[in-house]
């Protein structure tokens, strides 16, 4: 269930942003043990010359990036899940635009169940009804 918001710095492409949804929604999967039936992804573009890294424009630098912001709820994730995952973006973000510049981020929120959530319902309250329903 959880969000993903990605920034490239790259000219928009159907194709490619359909790989990078995929490709991230699957290692959300893998590492963070995420229902990829609930997984949300949207991506930006972000011209590179207005994008700069160590003071100059990915475009001066020939180089591309990335920013990965994806919310989860607190706890559900170890400290070594969370280091797995970041490691697996990184190289498959690097994959995907052909290298990335070493200033390109992966940020996880870890958020409140009860501050969070989808279709109106926080995911507190989903964690409270699942064990009320099993009881």
């Amino acid at each position: 269930m959880p969000i993903i918001n990605i920034a490239v710095s790259t000219a928009p492409d159907a194709a490619r942003s359909a790989r990078i949804a995929g490709t991230i929604t699957d290692l959300t999967r893998q590492h963070l043990r995420k229902d990829p039936t609930v997984t949300a992804v949207a991506i930006s573009h972000i011209d590179p010359s207005h994008w700069f890294a160590g003071g100059q424009s990915l475009a001066a630098q020939g180089n591309e990036s990335f920013w990965l912001d994806i919310k989860v709820v607190d706890g559900t994730n170890t400290k070594g899940e969370l280091a797995d995952y970041m490691a697996a973006v990184f190289s498959a973000m690097g994959d995907a635009l052909g290298g990335v510049h070493s200033e390109s981020y992966v940020h996880v929120h870890e958020v409140s169940a009860a501050a969070y959530g989808f279709g109106g319902v926080t995911q507190e309250y989903r964690y409270i009804k699942g064990r009320l329903d099993a009881a």
